[in-house]
């Protein structure tokens, strides 16, 4: 696949680019963003990205230390704002829905900060995730807005919205927990 690359405005306006196998295989950025295929998902990737973080982390946590682990999602953060601002840029949309990322590292942080705790806890964590990512209440909103458009500050914005969404969730889990 040839790869054209937006270069002024007026290229940015043609349309979006619907992400494809073909598409995701043309950068790295693009797989990575992309969460390696999930976020290809017709119907709600965002959803389907979730998943994969959640069901990912049930693996990685058992092959990694908790240091590594942090580390795991502090590189992952920094990375996938590197994928999002490139594979945004690709895809001529500044906030694809396609680009799930932001979804997968929200999920490792809620569960990293959660575990151990059982199969009904880590549903209620991903439900309340999904819950404050899909409708943007308060603070996800606010944080949704704050870094919108292209470059760095929107691949930003992408994984910061659902940063505050992993921190909402934590708040709601631990108020849980207390009473």
């Amino acid at each position: 696949m040839t790869l054209q690359q937006p270069t002024s405005e007026s290229d940015l306006l043609r349309g979006p680019i619907r992400p494809t196998v073909a598409f995701m295989l043309a950068h790295p950025a693009h797989s990575m963003a992309l969460g390696l295929g999930s976020g290809l998902a017709p119907k709600a990737p965002g959803t389907v990205g979730s998943l994969w973080g959640w069901l990912s982390w049930l693996v990685i946590q058992h092959y990694l230390s908790w240091s590594e682990q942090a580390l795991l999602i502090t590189a992952t953060f920094f990375v996938g704002w590197w994928a999002c601002t490139v594979t945004a840029r690709h895809m001529r949309i500044s906030d694809p829905g396609s680009i799930v990322v932001d979804e997968i590292v929200a999920m490792w942080l809620i569960l990293f900060l959660i575990m151990p705790i059982n199969f009904w806890g880590q549903l209620a964590a991903f439900a309340l995730f999904r819950f404050f990512d899909a409708t943007k209440p308060g603070p996800v909103a606010w944080a949704d807005q704050l870094f919108k458009g292209y470059g760095w500050r929107g691949g930003f914005g992408i994984m910061f919205d659902d940063l505050v969404a992993a921190f909402c969730t934590l708040l709601m889990l631990a108020f849980w927990r207390w009473f």
